[in-house]
């Protein structure tokens, strides 16, 4: 059944409900009726806690593992906590300074995306997980310069003076004319423009017999332009940090999950894919347990934040993945500073 808005809960309910999932969130262990009633609780009997808590658990919001154990959120109340209740601890000066330090690191920006996901799986105590920007950087320059008689090499140069390097092979009986040709041909179509910009030029001029290329000339553009399409698809898009940290004490009792999570973060492509979605959010995104279909088995949650470059176009996605008793209070705003951070670093 849906969950009640958490307007329609008591004061009495609302704050036995939040002491409940704070406490679960704290410990990672269910929160009996005995300790709501101690220091720091609520001004109530045990019997009228045990009232409440069975009203809340009727509701879908609590749960009891055992008949004497306490009671621990249920998925649907997570997601009433963390949307009507959660108040986010903004990260400290400290956690603050680490995350730009980390990410303003000299080298390249590979490098930095690396050390922020190690830098927020240490934070968090989950795994800490980077989409890779889906970059695509102006070209000025694509040379191919003949290796042998059957392979060449194609030298690209970006705008920003990055220069990449794939061999072509060569089709037989080249004339020596055409490695050039083509190379004047896309460097051509090449300025001001992205790679793949620059490809659906080239092929509608081709094959609309626009161009004057020769066969030869025409079949090495082809070649040169597929073998930068095919790499890009085989590239690594995601950085994943700090799996050992799914195997805290808490996860001793429960190895069946994290077993489950762990082959789960194997799967770089369909973690990539979930992480997609929240590219599309205008700020941080929470998925808690079966909320998501890859990490529905293994019960845990993924916050995500997608980052931007200077011209505020979504480039990535930085976040954590961890266990639904994930410290979401500290670890949501984290995550969102860590995406604002990055999006100063991405031009």
């Amino acid at each position: 059944m849906p969950n009640p808005p958490i307007t329609e809960l008591t004061s009495r309910a609302r704050e036995i409900f939040r002491l409940v999932v704070e406490g679960y969130l704290h410990t990672g262990t269910p929160v009996g009726s005995k300790a709501l009633a101690g220091p720091g609780g609520v001004n109530l009997s045990s019997a009228s806690i045990r009232s409440v808590l069975a009203d809340l658990e009727s509701q879908g919001l609590l749960a009891a593992p055992h008949t004497s154990a306490g009671r621990l959120p249920t998925e649907a109340g997570l997601r009433l906590f963390v949307d009507g209740i959660m108040q986010v601890a903004e990260p400290s000066a400290e956690e603050r300074a680490a995350i730009e330090s980390q990410i303003a690191a000299p080298g390249p920006i590979e490098a930095a995306l690396e050390a922020t996901s190690s830098l927020l799986s240490n934070l968090s105590s989950g795994a800490g997980v980077v989409m890779v920007p889906k970059r695509e950087p102006r070209v000025t320059n694509l040379q191919l310069v003949p290796l042998s008689a059957d392979r060449a090499l194609a030298v690209l140069v970006g705008a920003d003076g990055a220069v990449e390097n794939r061999i072509v092979d060569l089709p037989q009986s080249l004339p020596p004319s055409a490695l050039e040709e083509a190379s004047n041909y896309i460097s051509a179509r090449l300025a001001g423009r992205t790679l793949a910009e620059a490809a659906r030029v080239m092929h509608a001029e081709i094959h609309s017999g626009k161009s004057a290329l020769d066969d030869a000339s025409r079949d090495l553009v082809e070649r040169g332009l597929a073998v930068w399409s095919e790499d890009a698809l085989q590239r690594s898009v995601l950085i994943v940090r700090g799996q050992a940290n799914l195997l805290d004490e808490a996860a001793v009792s429960d190895l069946e999950r994290v077993r489950s999570l762990l082959d789960d973060l194997e799967s770089k492509q369909s973690v990539a894919d979930l992480l997609d979605v929240a590219r599309e959010a205008k700020s941080t995104r929470i998925f808690i347990g079966s909320e998501n279909r890859l990490f529905a088995l293994s019960g845990s949650s993924v916050i995500a934040s997608p980052y931007r470059d200077r011209e505020g176009r979504v480039v990535g996605v930085v976040g954590v993945i961890g266990p639904t008793r994930l410290n979401y209070a500290r670890v949501v705003p984290m995550v969102d500073f860590t995406a604002q951070s990055l999006g100063k670093l991405i031009r």
